[in-house]
């Protein structure tokens, strides 16, 4: 890599630090092709993304970001997964190394609160943003369907006792 190319790597790593709801890094040791593949077909259906940089310029593009902590974890062969859901690129990660002994998880952070490996690990067993915003739909609505219930109680209670006497006279 020449200067510029080095300049462009940690202009891009800065963006996505400076973008990213956490950022869990990994060591590598000796995933094949294919499962490094596959761990960034994980990631990207989790929404997350997976990225080997080389530590000196990922050291370099952490400065002036509320990752500066994980400079401590770029040591060796690192990868960064990270993602804009606080949880989706743990949750990813966390499942790929539970199939293979090949890749370790090293820390990760959530802003400026630096993680280990086991809070990446429990930030990885919490639900996504998408299951946060689902269970507090369904929150919201069921209060709403209970109201709906209630008032249309005493109407269906009536239509029944108008619907009794109908057919205590009829008989």
């Amino acid at each position: 890599m020449d200067r510029s190319q080095k300049a462009d790597s940690v202009a891009q790593l800065s963006e996505v630090f400076n973008q990213a709801g956490v950022v869990v890094v990994t060591r590598n040791l000796g995933l094949s092709v294919a499962q490094s593949t596959e761990l960034r077909t994980k990631m990207r259906e989790a929404g997350a993304s997976y990225k080997v940089a080389k530590n000196r310029l990922a050291k370099l593009a952490l400065k002036d970001t509320d990752y500066a902590g994980l400079e401590e974890y770029l040591s060796g062969p690192t990868a960064l997964g990270y993602s804009e859901d606080p949880v989706a690129a743990a949750k990813a990660v966390v499942d790929f190394a539970k199939t293979t002994d090949k890749l370790e998880i090293v820390g990760g952070s959530m802003g400026a609160t630096v993680l280990d490996e086991a809070g990446v690990k429990a930030l990885a067993s919490m639900p996504s943003l998408d299951e946060l915003r689902g269970k507090i739909v369904g929150l919201v609505n069921a209060p709403a369907t209970k109201v709906v219930q209630l008032v249309n109680a005493p109407a269906s209670k009536l239509a029944r006792v108008f619907g009794a006497y109908a057919a205590t006279e009829a008989a």
